[in-house]
C-alpha cells in the first residue's frame, strides 16, 4: 500500500463510517485488508480501491466486509460496572417505577450483543428486587456498523472464553443454559433485545425515541466534528429527561448545550436538557 493509496483508503473509511484514521495506521491497515484482498481474489490495495469506488453488488460486499475488518470488536459483560449500578439504583427506578409507558433503551455500537444483553440482565435484576413496579414493555435495540458483529449478537449463543470476561459462575448460572461449546442466554434476557446492523452517520429518527443511550467507547475513532453531529442528533431522539452514557475516558464537548452532566453516586453521565 503507497502512501497515495492510504490517503486514499482514509478518506473513504471517514466518509463511509466515520473512523478517522492517523498516519501511523498505515502498518494496520495493511495487515487487516490482506486478507481481503485474498478472500476477494484481488491483487493489489490499487484494485482493492478501484472496486470500492465502482456502484456493484460486489462492491458493496467489499464494503461491508472492509469496514468489518477495520473495526474493533471489544467488548465484555457488564463493562463500566458503575454505568450498570447508576442504571439500576438511580435511573430505573425513576424510569420503571412511576410510569406505565414502553421504555426503550439503544446499545450503539452494541459490537457482539454482550452490552444489550448486560442491560437487559440489569433491568431483570430491577424488576425482581422491586415486584411494586410497574412491569411495561421493554425494547432494548443494539446497533453496530459489522454485519458479523450483529449475527454473533442474534444468536445469543457465546464460547466460555466470552461468558468469563464480566461475569460469575452465579450469572453464568442464572442467566444462561448451557450447551455445547458453550453458552445460550435464556430466553427470558434475549428476547427483551433486537439487533440491527447501522451506520452513526445515517439519521437516526428511523430508530424512533429512546429514555437511554449506551454509546460507548466508540468516539475515540471519530473526528470532533463528526463526534459533536451524533452526539445532537442523539439528543434529537432522546425523550424529555432521557440519559447517555459514555465511555469513562470519553468527555462531552464543552459547547455543547444538549446535555448536562449528572453527578450520581457511581458515575457521570448526562441528560437532555429542556
Amino acid at each position: 500500500m503507497t502512501s497515495e493509496e492510504y490517503h486514499v483508503f482514509q478518506e473513504f473509511l471517514k466518509q463511509s463510517c466515520g473512523i478517522v484514521l492517523g498516519p501511523e495506521k498505515q502498518y494496520l491497515v495493511r495487515s487487516r485488508l490482506t486478507p481481503v484482498l485474498k478472500e476477494f481474489h484481488l491483487k493489489s490495495f490499487k484494485d482493492l480501491l478501484r472496486l470500492l469506488n465502482k456502484p456493484s453488488i460486489q462492491s458493496k460486499r467489499l464494503m461491508i466486509r472492509v469496514i468489518d475488518a477495520m473495526t474493533t470488536n471489544e467488548t465484555s459483560w457488564f463493562r463500566e460496572k458503575a454505568h450498570f449500578l447508576e442504571l439500576e439504583e438511580a435511573i430505573l427506578p425513576r424510569l420503571i417505577t412511576n410510569q406505565s409507558r414502553k421504555l426503550r433503551v439503544w446499545s450503539a455500537a452494541c459490537s457482539t450483543g454482550q452490552e444489550a444483553y448486560s442491560l437487559s440482565i440489569c433491568i431483570d435484576q430491577f424488576l425482581k428486587q422491586q415486584p411494586s413496579a410497574i412491569t411495561q414493555d421493554i425494547d432494548i435495540i443494539g446497533t453496530d456498523i459489522s454485519e458479523n458483529a450483529i449475527k454473533v449478537a442474534k444468536q445469543a449463543e457465546y464460547p466460555e472464553m466470552a461468558i468469563t470476561r464480566g461475569l460469575g459462575k452465579a450469572a453464568r448460572a442464572g442467566f444462561f443454559d448451557q450447551i455445547h461449546g458453550g453458552y445460550k442466554l435464556k430466553t427470558e434476557i434475549s428476547n427483551r433485545a433486537r439487533f440491527q446492523q447501522f451506520n452513526l452517520l445515517k439519521p437516526m429518527t428511523v430508530l424512533g425515541q429512546f429514555d437511554i443511550i449506551f454509546c460507548r467507547n466508540v468516539f475515540i475513532y471519530f473526528s470532533e466534528q463528526i463526534k459533536k453531529d451524533i452526539l445532537r442528533r442523539m439528543a434529537e431522539i432522546l425523550k424529555p429527561k432521557g440519559v447517555l452514557f459514555l465511555g469513562r475516558t470519553e468527555a462531552m464537548p464543552s459547547d455543547l448545550k444538549a446535555f448536562q452532566v449528572i453527578d450520581g453516586h457511581h458515575c457521570q453521565y448526562y441528560q437532555k436538557t429542556d
